[in-house]
């Protein structure tokens, strides 16, 4: 049985992604204990709330979830929880976990928030092609601006600012979008990466 944890910043509702995590050989818990958050086999960082007020959640067990994951503890960062794998954010003060260099920016867009659908181009990373993603949805007014764009999977661009849609580094993956709201393609680009997890 794989464990899935969802470390909840306390910003929101986060049961349709859990709904979307649980499977015949996976169990779901939530976590507000960064440190209880690392007894498990996949992390999860939900995209539900600001920067600044998730940060400081993170930070009693920052340096602890940093070196899981630097040790191998395989994590999910959706939309917010992208943005905490990196350095700092313009949206708030507070510290991201650094897997990532670089730092979080609101979009170069004369309309924030984006809400809605948007398109998926350049992709470098398998699970697109299995998931069939080629759209996501997204609900977001800040993206994510690597020092490296070689860690940069797929981008899409809103008004003209082109951005990473996801990020990988090994099995560290960050989407900016939310899967769990990207209908079949979105459920299926999850559970393929829980799958890999699985088989290795």
């Amino acid at each position: 049985m794989m464990r899935i944890t969802l470390f909840d910043y306390g910003a929101g509702n986060l049961h349709s992604l859990a709904k979307a995590l649980r499977g015949e050989e996976r169990s779901v818990r939530f976590a507000t204990d960064p440190h209880a958050s690392l007894d498990t086999d996949v992390l999860i960082l939900p995209g539900v709330g600001a920067f600044q007020p998730a940060a400081r959640a993170l930070a009693p067990g920052r340096d602890a979830m940093r070196d899981a994951i630097a040790s191998g503890l395989p994590c999910l960062g959706i939309c917010l929880g992208m943005q905490l794998l990196f350095d700092a954010s313009d949206e708030g003060d507070g510290a991201g976990l650094s897997v990532f260099s670089g730092r979080v920016t609101r979009l170069r867009t004369r309309r924030t928030p984006q809400i809605g659908w948007n398109s998926i181009d350049d992709t470098r990373d398998p699970l697109f092609g299995v998931a069939r993603l080629e759209t996501a949805y997204y609900a977001n007014s800040f993206v994510c601006r690597p020092v490296e764009e070689s860690v940069v999977t797929a981008w899409s661009t809103h008004e003209g600012d082109r951005f990473p849609a996801s990020v990988r580094a090994g099995s560290v993956v960050g989407v900016q979008f939310h899967p769990e709201k990207s209908s079949a393609p979105g459920l299926a680009f999850v559970h393929e990466f829980l799958n890999l997890l699985s088989d290795r």
